[in-house]
């Protein structure tokens, strides 16, 4: 790895006390800036501190010294040395005045990009994202010159702060074959980027600092012209872009969606879900957490859907060892990639919930904030309500439900007999836990007639978006089927056989006995012959179970006679 920086053209510009002050000490090759703050002492960092050069304090002639020598500073305060890659920018006062300054030094370090290089070539665009000091920028400037030189593609990078080809007319030779084009004003920087693809027939585009929705949309035009994009953007990770309703485009858009009550029931979610809008700009994105550790999303597309549905991907982490040599492994080593979940995975053992509810939960809209607040706001309140939590990846992978919310699924009961609920879940074996907080439920489980006139809980659940399944009655059936429903589980017409201890209570020989007695007329008579079928008398309470039984079936039935002899009667579909 071969490093080029011309420090001395950057120290050549300050003051002699600190200029001859750098030429001593001892970490003068790993530099990274000089700050001179008006009144406060020279500032000198390091990649790992940062310390005063001396304690007299910074003079405004020795700023002013160093304006003259830097020359003129763009609309973005910034100003540069020419043909090097340092950066000089200025902090102003109110009178536009000239009382700070960040003296950056600039390198070419040729090689940085052997971690993914292989990327590169495949033609993808690829975006990059990091916090400042990183090495976005000259991750940037050496993917320009391998594309130009040894890829031998049409490079164009858009230099909108002269700080990848450097200052002056004549770019930096760091960027090799690619041309550059700069910007007069930043504010101009997506109109350059669409003249450069009408003007110089690119097939390659360099941006640095992707900042305003205008710059989302220039680079989706680009995208969409077959051209491939190489740019970073502000925000660490990918989470970052999502929840930056200006940015967002980038990584494919974000709206919300209303689900019809069949799909919304299907899936077992809320109504309102968050979906990727469009195809992201960038098909891969590097986070560049450390200089020699990177985190490549070979698909950033299934990244943000992962992410929509609370599910945590698991992306490769690219690092360099002390020999050069690339190692790739995975971000969370003892989690499997994340796949729809199959069904025999499902398990009833209690997990605390991480998924669309479990991140940090939505507080309820006031009287006053009920109506017309934003878009964006609403945007964001949602995806922080869906975030998924990164910790538990070190004791095991959780199994997402239909909708990206991890299982088992949290029910709030409202004048369903919890009971029942509870006999439903230990006989089917349902992945289900009952909740008394709805804070923490991922839905309601209530009695229609109840529901309707408690109009407290369906307003606190509107504000916390969790969906209410409401029941025509609390029995065992439709128990069942609702949650059947919320679990997103096969619902056919035909139910299978049933499960005679769902319905019996004591589990007594006569409960059994009728209990079987109604199956086998079903079975064997009612449906397949379509005939009706009366019982033998049963008291009451055994009637009210095979009650429960026909009604799993799907069929109606009814109770004639007197007592003791008041009976069953079992009626085709």
């Amino acid at each position: 790895m071969q490093i080029r920086d011309d420090l001395h053209k950057l120290l050549e510009i300050l003051p002699e006390e600190i200029h001859s002050s750098l030429e001593q000490h001892p970490q003068k090759d790993s530099l990274i800036e000089v700050v001179l703050d008006l009144g406060r002492f020279p500032e000198v960092r390091f990649p790992n501190q940062s310390e005063y050069l001396s304690e007299t304090p910074v003079t405004q002639s020795q700023l002013a010294c160093c304006v003259e020598r830097v020359g003129n500073f763009s609309g973005d305060n910034r100003a540069g040395i020419e043909r090097t890659l340092h950066r000089i920018s200025a902090m102003r006062n109110r009178q536009g005045d000239i009382i700070g300054l960040t003296c950056r030094v600039g390198r070419a370090v040729f090689g940085t990009i052997g971690m993914i290089r292989d990327l590169v070539e495949t033609g993808q665009s690829i975006l990059m994202l990091g916090r400042p000091g990183v090495g976005k920028t000259t991750a940037l400037r050496e993917i320009a010159r391998v594309l130009a030189d040894d890829l031998h593609k049409r490079v164009v990078i858009i230099d909108t702060s002269n700080e990848i080809a450097g200052d002056g007319d004549i770019p930096h030779p760091a960027i090799g074959r690619a041309r550059r084009m700069q910007v007069a004003r930043p504010e101009l920087q997506h109109q350059v980027m669409i003249e450069a693809v009408e003007n110089h027939m690119p097939e390659v585009i360099v941006i640095d600092e992707i900042g305003t929705e205008l710059e989302a949309l220039a680079a989706r035009t680009i995208a969409e012209r077959g051209v491939q994009l190489v740019g970073t953007a502000h925000g660490n990770r990918i989470e970052n872009l999502i929840k930056n309703p200006t940015l967002s485009d980038l990584v494919g858009g974000i709206q919300a969606v209303t689900l019809g009550d069949d799909e919304a029931r299907r899936r077992g979610s809320q109504k309102t879900v968050l979906e990727r809008k469009a195809p992201p700009t960038f098909e891969i994105a590097v986070e560049m957490l450390e200089r020699q550790r990177w985190v490549v999303h070979e698909s950033v597309s299934d990244t943000v859907d992962s992410l929509l549905r609370g599910r945590q991907p698991n992306p490769q982490e690219r690092t360099v060892d002390n020999e050069g040599k690339v190692k790739i492994s995975r971000e969370f080593p003892s989690a499997p990639l994340a796949t729809p979940p199959e069904r025999t995975l499902l398990s009833s053992t209690p997990v605390k919930p991480t998924g669309w509810r479990s991140s940090g939960q939505m507080k309820p809209l006031s009287r006053s904030s009920s109506r017309g607040y934003s878009e964006n706001s609403y945007f964001e309140q949602l995806l922080d309500k869906s975030w998924h939590q990164q910790d538990g990846f070190g004791n095991g992978y959780r199994v997402p439900g239909p909708n990206g919310e991890d299982l088992p699924l949290h029910i709030y009961p409202y004048g369903v007999s919890r009971h029942q609920i509870e006999q439903v879940v230990r006989v089917l074996n349902l992945p289900v836990v009952l909740t008394k907080d709805i804070d923490s439920a991922d839905a309601v489980l209530g009695l229609r007639s109840q529901v309707k006139s408690h109009s407290k809980l369906r307003s606190v659940a509107k504000a916390r978006h969790v969906p209410i399944h409401a029941l025509k009655a609390s029995t065992i059936p439709q128990i069942t089927r609702a949650l059947r429903r919320l679990l997103d589980m096969e619902d056919p017409g035909t139910p299978d056989a049933a499960d005679l201890r769902l319905f019996t209570q004591s589990g007594s020989e006569d409960e059994i006995e009728a209990l079987e007695e109604a199956r086998l007329a079903v079975e064997q008579i009612v449906i397949p012959k379509g005939q009706p079928v009366e019982l033998l008398p049963r008291s009451p309470k055994v009637r009210k179970m095979q009650h429960e039984l026909v009604e799993h079936y799907r069929l109606k039935s009814d109770s004639f006679g007197d007592e003791p002899n008041r009976r069953l009667r079992i009626y085709p579909a």
